[in-house]
C-alpha cells in the first residue's frame, strides 16, 4: 500500500508535509520520500528506506535543510518515490499509489517504440512510479498524459504531482478504489489521502477527488484539468482494516463505521441462534477492537482488553520484512492481561482472517494463558480471491488464503467452483468451512461478517464499492 500528502502553500510547506507524511506511517514499511521547489535551489529530494526504523527518525531535520512553498511527500510499501523527471512536460517530481499488474507488458511496449531506457533495479525490476511516469509523458499535457496512463494501467494508480512552478497535480486513481482529497487552509491547499493528516494541521476538507478526477492546485485555486469518470469501485477494506480510525471516505468515518459493522455482526449472531456465552468480547489489536466495541454494545457482553499490544519499539511502521521475524515480532508483542484470561470465556473479534498464521499464535497465547474458551468472529465476510487492484497484502498466491487452502483440503480444487456457498454461513459448504477452520486453529466457534451487513454498515451504494477479494466481482 503507501499514502502521499502534499501541500501549496503561501509559505512554507515543508513542516506541513512533514507531519503529514507521517501520518500516514500506518500505510507503509519500506520507502518514504519527500520533494519541496523553490526558485533558488530548484527540486530538493530526500528519500530513505524506512524497514528498520520510522519515518519520523530518518527525516528528523528536513524541515532545516528543505525549503519551498510547495512540497510532496509519500510512504511506499513498493519502490523508492517520490522521483524526479525530466521530460517534454518539464521537470517535475513524481509519487504514485497502487499497483500496475502488467508493468512487464509496458516496459517491453514503451521499449518497443521509444528506444528509450529504465533505470534497472535488483532482479531487472523497474520501478512503478517511473514506469507511470513514462506513460503520462507519451502526451503533450498532463493531463493527457494521467489519462493515457490510467487506461494503459491493469490495477491501480493515483498520482501526485510537483510542477516546477510550484504546482501540484493530483488525479485519483481511474474507478476510485483509493481516497484523494483535499484540505484548505488560510495559506493554500493540500492533498492527501487520509483526511485527519490535514485536519491536525488546521486545513479543512474541501473536496474529494472523483473516479479518474486530475486536478491542478496552487495556493489560491483548484483548476479541474479532467472531469471525474462515472464508474466507482472504492475500497471496503479502507474502512474495515487499513484506514487509520479518525480517518473519513466518502463522508463515511472509518471508527463510526468499524463499531456500526460490529453491532451487525451481534445481531447476526443473536438472530441465527449462535451468540455465545461468554464472560468478555475482546478485539484482536488494533483495527479489530472498534469492531469488538460495537459487537460488545449490541451483545450486552462487557467489553475487555484480554491482551495489549506492545508498540512503543514495534509499531505497525517498524516491522521485518522477513516473515519468520515478523511472527516472532507479532508474539512477541502480545502482553497478556492474565486476570483477564485465565479461566474466562472469550470473544475476539478480528478485522479480518487472511492467512491466519499469526491468528493461530494468538490462540495458542490465549490458551497458554488459561483461557477456557476462544470464540473467533472476523469483522468481514471469508477472503477468496487474492486483491489484485491494491498492494496491501503480502500474500502472493491465494492458496495462501486460509479459506483456499482449507476448501482444497475439504474436497480439493473442485471445491473452487462453489466459493459463494462456503462463504455462506447458512449453506452446508459454508457450515464445512468453519467448522474445518474452527478444529485447525481451536476455536470454539467461529464465523464471518455477511457481505450485506459490511456493506450496509459502510453506507455507500453497493456498486460504488470494491467487494473483490471477497466475491470475485470487478
Amino acid at each position: 500500500m503507501g499514502g502521499f500528502f502534499g501541500a501549496a502553500l503561501k509559505r512554507d510547506a515543508v513542516t506541513d508535509v512533514f507531519f503529514g507524511v507521517d501520518y500516514h506511517s500506518h500505510l507503509g514499511t519500506r520507502r518514504a520520500g519527500m520533494v519541496a521547489v523553490n526558485e533558488l535551489d530548484g527540486f530538493q529530494k530526500d528519500i530513505h528506506n524506512i524497514e528498520n526504523s520510522p519515518f519520523r527518525t530518518k527525516f528528523e531535520g528536513v524541515t532545516e535543510t528543505m525549503h519551498g512553498a510547495s512540497c510532496i511527500g509519500c510512504i511506499s510499501d513498493t519502490d523508492a518515490q517520490p522521483i524526479l523527471i525530466r521530460s517534454n512536460l518539464g521537470v517535475y517530481a513524481i509519487s504514485t499509489i497502487g499497483i500496475i499488474n502488467n508493468s512487464e507488458a509496458l516496459v517491453n511496449q514503451f521499449l518497443s517504440f521509444s528506444g528509450g531506457h529504465f533505470n534497472a533495479m535488483t532482479g531487472g525490476k523497474v520501478n512503478s512510479t517511473e514506469l507511470a511516469a513514462a506513460m503520462l509523458n507519451q502526451k503533450s499535457t498532463f493531463a493527457g498524459g494521467i489519462r493515457f496512463a490510467q487506461n494503459m494501467i491493469e490495477g491501480t494508480c493515483s498520482m501526485l504531482i510537483l510542477k516546477e512552478d510550484g504546482h501540484l497535480i493530483a488525479a485519483r486513481d481511474k474507478l476510485g478504489r483509493l481516497p484523494v482529497l483535499i484540505g484548505k487552509g488560510p495559506d493554500g491547499y493540500c492533498v492527501s489521502f487520509e483526511s485527519f493528516a490535514y485536519e491536525k494541521l488546521g486545513f479543512e476538507t474541501e473536496r474529494e477527488l472523483g473516479p479518474g478526477e486530475i486536478v491542478e492546485i496552487s495556493c489560491d485555486e483548484i483548476r479541474q484539468l479532467a472531469p471525474p469518470l462515472p464508474e466507482k469501485r472504492i475500497c471496503a477494506f479502507l474502512w474495515s482494516y487499513y484506514g487509520y480510525p479518525t480517518s473519513t471516505y466518502e463522508g463515511k468515518n472509518v471508527e463510526v463505521m468499524r463499531c456500526e459493522n460490529g453491532a451487525r455482526m451481534a445481531r447476526e449472531d443473536r438472530e441465527a441462534g449462535t451468540l455465545p456465552e461468554v464472560d468478555y468480547v475482546c478485539g484482536v489489536p488494533d483495527s479489530g477492537t472498534p469492531h469488538a466495541i460495537g459487537y460488545s454494545n449490541e451483545s450486552g457482553i462487557p467489553f475487555a482488553r484480554a491482551f495489549i499490544k506492545y508498540t512503543p519499539t514495534w509499531p505497525r511502521s517498524f516491522m521485518p520484512q522477513n516473515q519468520n521475524q515478523r511472527n516472532h515480532v507479532a508474539k512477541m508483542k502480545l502482553i497478556p492481561v492474565k486476570e483477564l484470561i485465565a479461566g474466562k470465556k472469550l470473544l475476539f473479534v478480528d478485522d479480518s482472517i487472511v492467512r491466519g498464521t499469526q491468528l493461530r499464535e494468538t490462540v495458542e497465547f490465549l490458551y497458554e494463558n488459561g483461557a477456557k474458551e476462544v470464540h473467533m468472529r472476523s469483522a468481514c465476510p471469508p477472503i477468496m480471491y487474492g486483491c489484485k487492484f491494491l498492494n496491501f497484502s503480502r500474500s502472493t498466491s491465494e492458496m495462501d488464503l486460509i479459506t483456499r487452502r482449507t476448501i482444497m483440503e475439504l474436497e480439493g480444487e473442485a471445491g473452487f467452483a462453489h466459493l459463494e456457498e462456503y462463504a455462506d454461513r447458512n449453506a452446508q459448504r459454508g457450515k464445512e468451512l468453519r467448522r474445518a477452520i474452527c478444529e485447525k486453529f481451536g476455536f470454539t466457534s467461529l464465523d464471518f461478517q455477511s457481505l450485506s451487513s459490511l456493506i450496509a454498515a459502510v453506507g455507500i451504494p453497493e456498486d460504488q464499492i470494491c467487494t473483490y477479494c471477497w466475491n470475485g466481482k470487478e
